[in-house]
């Protein structure tokens, strides 16, 4: 058995993700002690002694829709954004004088992942959607993660990003780099990061147990993992949002 919560697992989340965690177990009165951080999130979500884990909507929806189940979405309150709902910030550097998305053509985005709903698809879906009339592809710097995409963006190796708004509300509380960056927009609100188990396993008792365990948190826990509680998106309105280009 394994379980992980790698979405959010920073420096300052990383010990109240393990207490959420142990109250998750109790509720559950099974799954493995401590949660995994070593393997891949990748192999963890495909794992078929998955008890829990929190994936992000494009691997989601592109190719684990059909071999996992869907537990629920952790409710963020995202500004703008309905309950389990989140965006993306669009982030520049504070001196630079562009100030419209139409003035980044052929610049460099810094990208956290290419699988990423956060950092690829949505400001992907945001330019086709706005008939901006071009693409980042082949404009990007893989970073692999949304901290060092920032970091890429201030440093001048990249002139864009797209931020998970959970993330850049991370990001500002833990990092310097924020106060050398500008948000330029904001995209539209998509379904939040999914809760996923092993297909089979009893996703009600699952979703049940999350929902005890949050308000079972200290304050300062909740306080330190932005989470309000948990919610039930349909798979349907994961499905639904289109698929980047690759």
């Amino acid at each position: 058995m394994t379980a992980s919560l790698p979405m959010y697992d920073t420096t300052t989340t990383r010990a109240a993700n393990d207490r959420l965690w142990r109250l998750i177990r109790q509720q559950l009165r099974h799954g493995p002690v401590d949660l995994d951080r070593q393997s891949d999130p990748h192999d963890t979500w495909n794992d078929p002694g998955l008890v829990l884990s929190q994936t992000c909507g494009l691997p989601y929806r592109s190719v684990l829709h059909d071999s996992v189940a869907l537990v629920g979405t952790p409710d963020y309150r995202v500004r703008g954004c309905p309950q389990g709902y989140y965006k993306s910030y669009v982030v520049v550097r504070k001196d630079d004088p562009r100030r419209d998305i139409g003035d980044f053509r052929e610049a460099v985005l810094a990208r956290n992942d290419v699988r990423s709903q956060s950092g690829w698809a949505a400001i992907e879906g945001y330019l086709a959607e706005n008939d901006v009339g071009f693409s980042f592809v082949g404009h990007t710097l893989d970073t692999g993660s949304h901290l060092r995409a920032a970091e890429a963006v201030a440093a001048g190796r990249a002139d864009i990003a797209a931020l998970d708004a959970v993330t850049w509300t991370l990001i500002k509380r833990e990092s310097a780099v924020a106060g050398q960056l500008r948000v330029l927009l904001s995209t539209r609100p998509t379904p939040g990061l999914p809760f996923i188990t092993s297909a089979g396993n009893d996703v009600d008792r699952l979703f049940d147990a999350i929902a005890s365990a949050i308000p079972a948190l200290s304050g300062r826990d909740r306080g330190r993992l932005l989470l309000k509680g948990i919610v039930r998106i349909p798979k349907e309105a994961y499905l639904a949002e289109p698929l980047p280009p690759e």
